[in-house]
């Protein structure tokens, strides 16, 4: 009994993020023969995925990238703000630069492709699981490649105002316009109006980049888990 006991907590608890029903179904039926494995959620778009890992805590996050609602890279940024110790790992069909180092930046542990073989795609899960970084090799390449491009010497941070900081950081949460605007009492035209104001201080080109941004620098809200 003990033995039966300790093999299911160490269960790898995985949840599927992907708004493709034939995705999440492959995925899922590929995830129940795994012995060291748990299929404890699945979600249609990254705000489904948001909710789903504060409630159900798992160790890895299977993560498309290109959802409705909240996309992969910005749902990442808000489970790992909330829950460092989750993993989240990108599964994707295609692989750019710059969704490449925006995945890295908002903290997911690795980046591989869908048409990955069965057991790499096993031994990626694991490898999360521990916090091991699981790169496709041209996903390390261009990140070697944005490594060692050179940089223009960067400008004086622009300065957000007391509000706009609130705004950038419950966008890092994920929240949409209107969310934003009940909690801070204002319109969602008002909130537009800061949004606006905030990509363009930062030189920002989508909300994405602007939670990411909050993450990395530091204007993200603690959020703690009851």
């Amino acid at each position: 009994m003990s033995s039966t006991a300790q093999t299911e907590e160490k269960k790898i608890r995985v949840i599927v993020a992907d708004d493709h029903s034939v995705v999440r179904q492959g995925l899922r039926m590929f995830l129940l023969v795994q012995p060291d494995m748990e299929l404890v959620g699945e979600a249609q778009n990254g705000r489904e995925a948001v909710a789903l890992a504060a409630t159900l805590a798992p160790d890895v996050v299977l993560m498309d990238l290109l959802m409705p609602e909240m996309d992969g890279i910005a749902a990442t940024v808000a489970i790992k703000a909330a829950h460092p110790a989750t993993q989240v790992l990108v599964l994707t069909t295609f692989l750019d630069d710059r969704r490449v180092a925006e995945a890295i930046q908002a903290g997911a542990v690795g980046f591989i492709l869908k048409e990955v073989e069965a057991d790499d795609l096993i031994k990626a899960v694991r490898g999360a699981a521990r916090g091991e970084p699981q790169l496709h090799p041209d996903a390390a390449r261009m990140l070697m490649g944005l490594a060692t491009r050179p940089r223009p010497i960067p400008e004086p941070a622009p300065i957000l105002t007391d509000r706009e900081r609130e705004v950038i950081a419950l966008l890092a949460e994920g929240q949409s316009n209107k969310q934003i605007a009940r909690e801070l009492s204002i319109s969602e035209t008002t909130v537009k109006g800061h949004v606006a104001n905030i990509l363009g201080k930062l030189e920002l080109a989508d909300r994405t980049q602007a939670a990411v941004y909050a993450v990395r620098n530091g204007l993200a809200r603690e959020v703690h888990s009851s």
